[in-house]
């Protein structure tokens, strides 16, 4: 029989629709808006106390909160909000209640039932502005790498003079230069020589004074220049590096300004970690354990900062074997004692610098110094009497381990003594994102909140209603049944596209939803081709049912070439665009790849539901209908 489908045709469309209806039922669960509390280091544990702290701060602000909960391995804990509009001030007060240690970060608690979840069920990531996600705005501190770069230039000249076996002493001087004091002329005359074959960027100077013959050494303007640019871009190239671990979809990393860095980091779930994650300004110096009868201005107390050796300390030399910029990949793992441990792999430079330090110092220590930038906050009162909150920058060096060297080390080799696992793999993942060449700060946090979001959304939902409804309406009153047909099939490829984009993982932007309003037109091109036809089919003759039959089978090679030239473009438009452009691409890719489905295997089931096996003297299809010359099976 002509027009009709076998049961496992009809059995696998209904599958298909009712898996796109499971997974797009997510979006129906709206998320709460909350506050998420961790420690600034992995090793911090929020447990019932703190937890505690934070409600009784809120209740104290007046903020109306529930579903309070810790997450089972006590690393970070979340409060839900009654009201969107309270969370920048709920924020500040758990913040004052908590003190420094804790990050107080902004977030969207998922709603969508257990039931729907267990199964891999979750809501489309909306963008920025769509209210789902995080806006950040970092600040680079220049000045810090400038002063990085001149006492690695510090050390370097004093080894450089130590091999020459020139006499002197090197240091910095009030104004942050690097100063030379020799007794003779012809000291200083060969220590310049040395420092400006080794450093022809820096400015040399000579000053006699009294006994003294002293040399200034300093950067040129165009050499700070070159640092300040070298310091944002290293960093916005290890923040990238740092929000692809993180794993989020569609990010926007990209440089403001002289020495900032904004972030956006849309539908993440687990902002406060992301937050320490970006801000971690960590990096490791790998520096020999100072011998006993070393100078005092040749060597360093630093204190461990495991809690099992709290107060202890040892005493480091002030040269830098390496540091973590010569990190090529770190992965964390266990001993063969099941201690924790990270795998660490250097480049060639800093393998070499490595092997030539502990070639000639086995069984010596070497300790592993862990640099980590904090702040300290601090309340004033403003003119205004509002309190503000100050926050006051400042590096906590601390010892990770000091294991003997036991043979020369190379480009791979292990850190050991580290606390527990989480701390192995935070320290694993900064290091393989790469270190932070200047430390970072951050001046303003936001999501695109309730107001804004809210406000685009409902615009866009009703930009999709009016869109749908027009078309339906035209799709009805001019293709009568079929045009029935046509918007349940409309009304299915929405559904299946808001499945397949809540699969994948994609970010919803608003360009995203003018990706939906387009589709939903494009979505009906392939019905009003397959109509056309049939209506023509019938003009030359046909009967009704095999004017259907001729209309799908003829439409279709129209609809792909159609289909699949504005695929092409959509993935040109993904491939080279950048935030909303990609989103409005991978809305109309999924979009062109639905709307096939239900227009060419969806809108002909229904059809042949309708008319499929049986004898038809006309078609619902308006224009002229048609009348069979004899009896159609």
């Amino acid at each position: 029989m002509l027009n009709k489908y076998p049961l496992w045709k009809y059995l696998l469309v209904l599958f298909v629709l009712s898996l796109g209806a499971f997974y797009a039922a997510p979006n129906l669960y709206a998320p709460d808006p909350a506050l998420q509390i961790t420690g600034d280091s992995s090793a911090q544990v929020i447990d019932e106390q703190t937890l505690g702290r934070v409600t009784r701060a809120l209740e104290e602000a007046g903020i109306d909160h529930f579903g309070e909960m810790i997450d089972p391995r006590g690393r970070n804990a979340l409060v839900r909000l009654r009201n969107a509009e309270k969370q920048l001030i709920a924020q500040a007060a758990v913040s004052k209640a908590l003190g420094d240690g804790f990050i107080i970060a902004l977030n969207l608690a998922p709603t969508t039932p257990d039931w729907l979840s267990d199964y891999g069920a979750q809501p489309m990531k909306l963008g920025l502005d769509l209210s789902g996600g995080v806006h950040f705005k970092l600040e680079v501190d220049v000045n810090a790498a400038m002063e990085r770069r001149l006492e690695t230039q510090l050390n370097e000249v004093k080894r450089l003079l130590r091999e020459e076996r020139i006499r002197g002493f090197v240091g910095f001087d009030n104004k942050g230069r690097i100063e030379g004091k020799f007794k003779t002329e012809e000291l200083r005359e060969a220590a310049r020589a040395v420092i400006a074959e080794a450093y022809p960027a820096l400015m040399l100077d000579r000053v006699d004074a009294d006994d003294n013959w002293i040399i200034y050494a300093s950067m040129t303007e165009q050499t700070r220049s070159e640092i300040a640019d070298y310091a944002v871009s290293q960093n916005l190239t290890t923040l990238r590096n740092r929000v692809n671990e993180l794993g989020v979809s569609e990010p926007l990393v990209q440089r403001q300004g002289q020495n900032r860095i904004v972030v956006e980091l849309p539908g993440i779930q687990d902002t406060a970690e992301a937050k320490r994650i970006l801000g971690k300004v960590a990096n490791l110096e790998f520096r020999l354990v100072a011998r006993s009868d070393a100078l005092p201005s040749e060597r360093q107390r630093f204190d461990y900062r495991s809690p099992d050796r709290a107060g202890s300390s040892e005493w480091l030399e002030r040269d830098v074997i390496i540091t973590g910029e010569r990190v090529n990949n770190a992965a964390a793992s266990f001993d063969q004692n099941g201690q924790p441990n990270v795998n660490i792999s250097l480049d060639s430079e800093g393998g070499q610098a490595m092997s030539r330090a502990t070639r000639n110092n086995i069984k010596r220590r070497m300790g592993v110094l862990f640099i980590e930038r904090k702040y300290r906050t601090r309340y004033e009162t403003g003119e205004d009497g509002v309190e503000v909150a100050v926050k006051m920058p400042y590096d906590e060096k601390k010892l990770l381990t000091a294991p003997v060297i036991q043979s020369a080390l190379g480009a791979s080799f292990q850190i050991t003594g580290l606390d527990s696992p989480g701390e192995a793999s935070e320290l694993a993942l900064m290091l393989r994102a790469g270190a932070l060449a200047a430390p970072i700060s951050f001046v303003e946090e936001r999501t695109v909140g309730p107001s804004l979001g809210a406000e685009n959304i409902r615009l866009g939902v009703k930009s999709v209603q009016i869109g749908l409804a027009l078309v339906a309406l035209f799709m009805v009153l001019y293709y009568r049944v079929f045009g029935v047909a046509a918007v349940i099939a409309l009304s299915c490829n929405l559904v299946l596209l808001i499945a397949v984009m809540s699969i994948l993982g994609a970010t919803l932007t608003l360009p995203g939803i003018a990706g939906i309003v387009l589709t939903v037109g494009m979505a009906v091109d392939a019905n009003v081709l397959i109509f056309s036809r049939i209506r023509e089919e019938l003009r030359n003759g046909l009967s009704p049912q095999m004017a259907i039959h001729a209309g799908f089978e003829r439409a279709v090679a129209t609809i792909l070439d159609a289909n699949i030239t504005t695929l092409i473009v959509a993935l040109i438009l993904y491939a080279v665009g950048t935030g909303p452009v990609k989103g409005f691409a991978v809305t109309l890719s999924v979009g062109i790849v639905t709307s096939m489905f239900t227009a060419i295997v969806g809108t002909r089931a229904l059809v042949n539901l309708i008319y499929g096996g049986r004898r038809v003297r006309s078609l619902s299809i308006g224009g002229r209908n048609a009348t069979p010359q004899g009896a159609e099976a």
